[in-house]
């Protein structure tokens, strides 16, 4: 077994590292203008993406992108996740973000779609999470009834992001209740300006972002617009729902390498009773602990984002890969602010965003709860 990243993602890395490092930390505390990037920061960050190559990294090549495997992906959201300058979940500097999905549709609605979106002429938003229906998509009641060549859409959808700036929805439901996620949701595009389409409800997230509730009354819906075919919902879900989960653990990989490195470097400027914090058996093990940690969730995801890449069935992985990174994750933002003190309960360090950041990505696309009982319920199985 090859444990080495191969030649080519070592040197984008190492490239995304530098950009991190000079671009993006140093004016990590001032970037942003409540959920998003200051226009002029982003404007000058993308061009610096473009100068070095780093644009619609994930994006197949016969779409104009540079098709990068998860492992690739894997390789710069980690690198990303080192910094609060940028918005934890999209839209990032790197080009539009295509949920893979938009890659699945037909030649017209990859014309109106999918196009005008790699394009920048279009913005979208997933909508699948309900008051009834987070963890548990076969409840979904938001319903899309076929009549004729047109479907009847009714429901309601919340904790939507992007809601407000999207020109159309990639949207869950259920057209076949009895079925639940076993051949029962489908996926449409719904244009935002279609009639009874609304957002009723705007909330804004301690992380500093902002989600939406929508709700759907008779909106008639193209049947052309449906997804690939009726009942494949879950199964369209699958093309972006790993790559997700490696995301959110790649958060807390990237944050426990920017705990370690603030830690460790205050540890050795503090001084106490005489002696560096860093003389402290109590500080010591933190960052040991923390570094173990990250070495053994580093490579879960790279395993987990090399099976997939590789066409390997990975549901598993990707459930151990995101509970274990993204608890790191919190865990070692919680030990650098016990680390730095009172100092680490101001807004001066980059420590209380991370730590807020964290903490949410143990609930959103899949609460660690939710994922531990699968897992154990495979258990179970192998010992029936």
């Amino acid at each position: 077994m090859d444990f080495d990243l191969p030649s080519e993602l070592a040197m984008l890395k190492e490239t995304v590292a530098r950009f991190v490092n000079e671009e993006l930390i140093p004016i990590e505390m001032e970037a942003m203008d409540g959920p998003d990037l200051k226009p002029e920061v982003r404007t000058h960050l993308e061009r610096k993406a473009k100068e070095l190559g780093l644009w619609l990294l994930d994006v197949p090549q016969e779409y104009g992108g540079q098709g990068l495997p998860l492992l690739g992906m894997a390789v710069v959201w980690e690198e990303l996740a080192r910094t609060i300058a940028l918005p934890p979940r999209g839209p990032g500097i790197f080009g539009p973000d295509v949920r893979p999905l938009l890659f699945t549709l037909s030649p017209d609605q990859k014309e109106k779609y999918l196009f005008p979106v790699l394009s920048g002429k279009k913005k979208t938003a997933f909508a699948q999470t309900e008051p009834d229906a987070g963890a548990d998509p076969g409840s979904m009641r938001t319903t899309a009834v076929r009549k004729g060549d047109h479907y009847v859409v009714n429901g309601a959808k919340r904790f939507i992001s992007f809601a407000a700036d999207a020109d159309f929805l990639q949207l869950v439901v259920a057209t076949d209740r009895a079925k639940g996620s076993r051949g029962g949701l489908s996926v449409l595009l719904v244009d935002m300006n279609t009639p009874g389409v609304s957002i009723t409800r705007k909330q804004q997230k301690m992380m500093g972002d902002v989600t939406y509730e929508l709700a759907f009354d008779d909106a008639k819906v193209p049947a052309a617009n449906l997804v690939g075919e009726e009942g494949r919902g879950m199964a369209l879900a699958q093309s972006w729902i790993t790559a997700g989960r490696v995301y959110q653990a790649c958060r807390g990989l990237g944050v426990a390498r920017r705990c370690i490195d603030l830690g460790a470097r205050y540890a050795k400027q503090r001084v106490t009773f005489g002696a560096p914090l860093s003389d402290r058996q109590a500080i010591q093990f933190m960052l040991a602990d923390m570094m173990m940690d990250h070495e053994v969730g580093q490579n879960y995801v790279y395993r987990t984002a090399w099976k997939s890449d590789n066409g390997k069935l990975a549901r598993h992985e990707s459930f151990i890969t995101k509970i274990f990174c993204t608890e790191l994750g919190f865990r070692a933002a919680d030990r650098c602010m016990q680390m730095h003190g009172g100092l680490g309960l101001t807004t001066d360090l980059p420590i209380h965003k991370m730590w807020k950041d964290s903490r949410s990505f143990m609930i959103t696309e899949g609460a660690v709860e939710v994922m531990r009982s699968v897992l154990a319920r495979e258990i179970f199985k192998m010992h029936g």
